[in-house]
This record gives structure tokens, sequence and C-alpha cells, in this order.
């Protein structure tokens, strides 16, 4: 494929994209300058490095019908400041209490991109008492995947990323735009749920059929998905789309995730894993739920850009499946069932399993992704219930406009009808967690993360 071609995965995260169904990834990273800073200024240099990275300057072109494939397109005299804001933080930020930059990053986060446009934007944000400052990006799926869009984030940063080619700006360039206030996505209508569900079974087996068509492979995949299914009654984390979005922040400190790790074994997506579904399982109490009758499953993003057949800008993604042990109430006992579940994983590999959608999606028609995929991503709860995705970082310090970075949160976007996503980044000392739910169906993201801090304690207190 050439590699001006979008792949059939990146098509798909396009045909997701809707009002309520935003597909793209966000980042909040924050910074501790040693001198106040002025933001235009930090603007002006993350748009001159956003101009040189290639990938940041090409929009959308899809092919006329019937075909519907499409390629990246440069846009003709492409400025990078159309992307670039800054925010400063103040009273209107303030309509409740609460962290004003989370009440900001939220509605932001919420809006989504212009698909007609190069698929990211960013924000610089100022205001706070200490002086730090913040920088907000968002990346749609189609454009990376985890691993792609922390290599464009990286490249915004002082000393690193990969080397840039100057794409050429307008005449009038140079100049960074100031707004005041961020607002989210108007409401839109919702359909029923259950008329949303009752039309997924088509969608499904129309997709799925054409599949096992192909090489065994391909079946296989097609076919552990339809075994993967769950029936009905519906899961507890399943809702109405909502285009209303909050986020939560929890920082765990790494030295009792590898304490963790020492006394108990696996890896940190294990603890990471397993941390998870203690939390969970106390956010199902505070719903009113019993977790002892409950069954969640997260799907976990993994990476087969090793294995990919050609290199690729684009998503190179498969994925495992694993059920998180809620209706467990020892913490240790909850690891001890993530590590073998992830063990099968493993086993089974990342190309096999029913968590492989991803790459099923991939070798599907273009053209059938533009008919189907939007009715197939509606089904997504009958797989998981959420996406707990880890995206690695250099451990080295790392710094914009000379001010080192503190704290970096990811943000992953939520599946059609789904409360809840997990983003996780390592970073130094610290394991940052990043909440995105459906504001309409989680009232207080507040006790989520709460609950995520209390269960990486309940497992740090059990070592021997």
């Amino acid at each position: 494929m050439p590699a001006d071609r979008l792949s059939a995965l990146d098509i798909a995260f396009l045909c997701l994209e809707g009002s309520t169904t935003p597909m793209h990834m966000g980042v909040m990273a924050t910074f501790t300058p040693p001198a106040p800073v002025d933001a235009h200024r930090v603007a002006a240099l993350v748009t001159e490095r956003a101009a040189g990275i290639p990938r940041l300057a090409r929009r959308v072109r899809f092919d006329p019908p019937p075909f519907r494939g499409a390629s990246w397109e440069t846009v003709p005299r492409f400025d990078a400041a159309d992307h670039v804001r800054v925010h400063h933080l103040d009273g209107r930020d303030r309509p409740a209490p609460g962290d004003p930059l989370v009440e900001m990053a939220s509605a932001w986060l919420a809006a989504g991109l212009d698909t007609t446009a190069p698929l990211w934007e960013a924000r610089i944000v100022t205001g706070f008492p200490d002086g730090s400052f913040a920088l907000l990006l968002k990346l749609h799926h189609a454009l990376a995947d985890g691993t792609g869009a922390a290599q464009l984030a990286l490249g915004l940063l002082d000393g690193a990323g990969a080397p840039r080619r100057r794409v050429p700006p307008r005449a009038d360039t140079g100049a960074t735009h100031t707004e005041t206030a961020d607002t989210g996505a108007a409401g839109v209508p919702r359909s029923p749920l259950g008329t949303a569900l009752g039309e997924v079974g088509a969608g499904v087996r129309d997709a799925l059929g054409q599949a096992v068509g192909q090489a065994a492979g391909t079946a296989g995949i097609a076919t552990t998905m339809l075994r993967s299914v769950r029936p009905w009654p519906p899961p507890a984390t399943l809702t109405a789309n909502s285009p209303r979005r909050r986020i939560g922040l929890v920082r765990l400190d790494m030295a009792e995730v590898r304490a963790v790790r020492a006394a108990h074994g696996g890896t940190t997506n294990d603890v990471v894993l397993a941390v998870v579904a203690g939390a969970l399982r106390e956010w199902l109490r505070g719903r009113g739920r019993d977790p002892d009758r409950s069954a969640l499953r997260a799907l976990v993003p993994v990476s087969v850009r090793g294995r990919a057949e050609r290199p690729t800008d684009g998503n190179a993604l498969s994925g495992y499946l694993c059920d998180l042990p809620v209706e467990v109430d020892d913490p240790v006992e909850r690891l001890r069932r993530v590590r073998s579940a992830m063990e099968h994983n493993k086993r089974t590999g990342p190309t096999r399993g029913a968590g492989a959608f991803p790459v099923l999606a991939g070798r599907l028609p273009s053209g059938l992704h533009r008919l189907a995929t939007r009715g197939v991503g509606h089904a997504a709860p009958l797989l998981f219930d959420t996406v707990v995705t880890t995206v690695g970082l250099p451990g080295l310090p790392m710094g914009l406009a000379g001010a080192p970075l503190r704290e970096v949160y990811p943000f992953v976007p939520l599946a059609p009808h789904q409360s809840l996503g997990i983003a996780v980044v390592p970073y130094r000392s610290g394991l940052h967690v990043g909440l995105q739910v459906n504001a309409d169906a989680v009232a207080d993201v507040n006790a989520l993360s709460d609950a995520v801090t209390k269960s990486l304690s309940a497992l740090y207190h059990r070592r021997p």
C-alpha cells in the first residue's frame, strides 16, 4: 500500500466519527518553568515545530465512488498556527468548584475535530497561580495509533522527536490565535439505545460474513469474535451516547507499582489492569450495582507495528480482551487472575484472538467500512466494556520552552455506548492515568479517580 494511502483501519476510525463519538486521542501535559513564560512565545514555538512535521500538514482526501478508499494530501499553503491557540484561565473557567484546567480540558476534548482539515489541535493554557502552563493536544485516531500519537507529541517538545522538514507557511503566518473560552460539542438528539443495538445484528453479520470468506487467519478472528459476543443482559457500563465528556487525573507512584510487581509478579500492565478491576468494583458498588454479579471486560490495545507487512504511519493495532475480575474481593487474587488471562492472551498472540478485531478491520475493503462501520461500532459493548491502554514514553527528562515536563495524562476515545476509557503513561517516578468518561453516565469522575488510588494502595499493602 502506498505510504500516502489510509489503511482500512484508519478509514474505520474516520467512519466511527460522530458528534457523540469523537475519535481523537488526547494529551494533557503540564510544565513548571523556572520563570514566568510568555504563552504566545510558547505557542509560536509549538507552531514552528508542528510546521516541520509533515504528517501534521496532511488532510484526508476520499476517492470517488464506488471504491471509497482515501489518501493523505498535504494542505496547500499549510499554516500550523491555524491549529494552535492560547487559552488563559480566568473566572469564566470556574463556574463551579473544581480544577479549572480539568473543566476547560473536558469541554475542549469533547469537541470533535474538523475531518476536512489536518486532524489535530493544540492549546497552550496559562493562568495557574504557580506560574506553570499546560499543553493540550488532540490527534485523530485515523492519523495515528497510540504509539504514533506519542511520537508526534514528542516532536513538539524540546530536543525530542524525529528530524523535521519545514512545510512552507502561508505568507501571513507568524501569528498565534488567542481565545477566551472553549465550549463542548452541541447536544444532538439521541437515538433510543434499544433501537441502536437492534440495528447492530445485520451489520455485524454482513461484515463478519465477508471476512469469513477470506484467508483462514481472518476467518479465525471473525469466528472467535462471534464466540466472544456476550449475551443479554447488557453490562453495567452500557449507556446512551452523549456529546458530554469529563476527565479524571490520577498519578500513581511508580515505586509502589514496582513493589507490587516484585511481591506478586506480573508486568506493569498486569498491575494496571488489576488496579482498574479493583477501582471498577468500588465504582459499581457506588452505583448500587452488585459487583459479584457483574462481568466487565477490557480491550487492551497491542501494537503490531513490528509485525506489519508494510511500514505505516497510521494504525498498526491489534488487541487482547481481558475479563476484569470485579467480582473478586481479594486484590492479590484479582492480580493473579489478570496475570493468568493476559498470559493466555500472549500465548494465543495478538493476531488470532477475539481482541484482534482491529486486524480484521484492516483486512476488510475500505468501501465496506463506509457502509457498515458505524453500525458495527454500536456492537462494541457486546465484546468489551472499556479500553485500557498503556503508552510508553522515554525515561529521560523532557520539557517545552525550557520548562521541565511535570505530569502527562493521556486520553482514549470512548467506543459507542460505553461509559469510560482509561489510558496510562509511565513517566519518570509517576504512572499517569487519564480517565475519560461519558459525563451523562458517570456523575462523579473524582470518585472513580479516588477508587483507582485506593485500589493500588490495597495491593501495595498486601506485600509479604
